[in-house]
């Protein structure tokens, strides 16, 4: 699939700032709203890989559903399982927010 000028603009700075979370993120969201899912979910597999103790925890919620819609459901549930225990760790407002999301994803999917 080919890549947007988006796509590229964010690889561009990617580039200084390899560990920037929000900018892996966007790649992830831009790879997802152009329908390829297998990209996206490899893309936030690796953020969530290099978030550590400190994840990015929306990545857990976006890497479920683009799991789900590639018909890889156990894929899907262990990142959500892993997901809602780190939105737990994190206890912030935000978090617990997510927390809500990622339970109603795993409830519809288990």
């Amino acid at each position: 699939m080919a890549k947007s000028p988006r796509m590229q603009q964010i690889e561009a700075m990617l580039v200084d700032e390899p560990d920037d979370a929000f900018l892996r993120y966007g790649l992830a969201m831009e790879h997802a709203s152009s329908g390829d899912d297998a990209s996206a979910s490899e893309v936030l597999l690796d953020l969530i890989a290099r978030g550590g103790s400190s994840p990015y925890i929306p990545a857990f919620l976006m890497c479920g559903q683009a799991l789900v819609r590639l018909g890889r459901e156990d894929k899907a549930v262990e990142v959500l399982k892993t997901g809602i225990a780190a939105a737990r760790a994190a206890n912030t407002p935000e978090s617990l927010h997510a927390l809500g999301e990622l339970q109603g994803l795993l409830a519809t999917i288990e």
